[in-house]
C-alpha cells in the first residue's frame, strides 16, 4: 500500500494511523511536494490523485483513495486488529463518521483553511476565528470526562490531532478550552503520534 502525505498536512493523520497499527512493513509514506505537487522521483502526484490533495492511498491492486476520512476509515479495516474503527454497519460507526465529519467540515475547513492559507483576506480569518469559538466551545464540552471522541481512540482521534497540531501557527490558544488542551497533551504523548509529529516537524523543517 502506498501512502501520499506531506508533513504537517492532515495527511499526518494516515501517519499516526500507520504507526497506531504497526503497519510499517506493509505501508510505503510517499512525501508530496506540496508546491511542486510532485514525487521525490519527479512523478506528477496529480497523476494519482487529479485533485493534488493528500492524503491519499493506492491499494496493491492499483485502487486510489482520496479525501481523509475515507483514507483513514480504509486503513483502519485494512489493519483491524489495531481497532481503530469500529465495525461497519454499527451505531458506533456511525459514530466515528460524524466526528470525521465535524473535523474535516468544522474545524479544518471552515476555522483553518481560511487561518493558514495566504489567499485569505483579513474578513475571512476574522470569520474564521469567530467561528472558531462556538466549535471549540462544543468540541470542549463533548470532551469533558473523556479520554477520546469515542470510547477508545480512533483514526478520528487522528485526524483531529492533527489538526489541533495548527492551532500553534495561527495563533489560537486552546488553554481557552481546558478539556480540549488536556486531550491535545494527552493524545500527543502517545507513542505512535509523539513519533508521528517528530518525523513531521523534522521534515517540515528541513523544507
Amino acid at each position: 500500500m502506498d501512502v501520499y502525505f506531506s508533513p504537517l498536512a492532515c495527511s499526518l493523520s494516515t501517519r499516526i494511523t500507520v504507526y497506531e497499527a504497526e503497519a510499517e512493513d506493509s505501508v510505503r509514506l510517499n512525501r508530496v511536494n506540496s508546491k511542486t505537487q510532485t514525487l521525490a522521483d519527479g512523478t506528477d502526484y496529480r497523476t494519482i490523485n487529479a485533485k493534488g490533495l493528500v492524503p491519499a492511498v493506492r491499494a496493491d491492486n492499483g485502487e486510489v483513495i482520496t479525501e481523509n476520512a475515507a483514507v483513514l476509515q480504509y486503513m483502519a479495516d485494512t489493519f483491524p486488529k489495531a481497532g481503530l474503527a469500529p465495525a461497519a454497519g454499527s451505531i458506533e460507526r456511525y459514530r466515528l463518521q460524524q466526528w470525521l465529519s465535524f473535523v474535516g467540515t468544522e474545524l479544518h475547513k471552515l476555522v483553518f483553511n481560511p487561518l493558514l492559507s495566504p489567499k485569505s483576506n483579513d474578513g475571512a480569518k476574522a470569520y474564521a476565528l469567530e467561528g472558531a469559538i462556538e466549535r471549540f466551545d462544543y468540541l470542549n464540552s463533548h470532551l469533558e470526562g473523556r479520554e477520546y471522541l469515542i470510547d477508545h481512540f480512533s483514526v478520528a482521534d487522528a485526524y483531529l490531532i492533527a489538526v489541533l497540531n495548527w492551532a500553534q501557527f495561527v495563533g489560537i490558544d486552546l488553554a481557552k478550552w481546558p478539556a480540549v488542551a488536556a486531550y491535545r497533551d494527552r493524545v500527543s504523548a502517545r507513542p505512535a503520534v509523539a513519533r508521528a509529529l517528530k518525523e513531521e516537524f523534522t521534515l517540515y523543517q528541513a523544507a
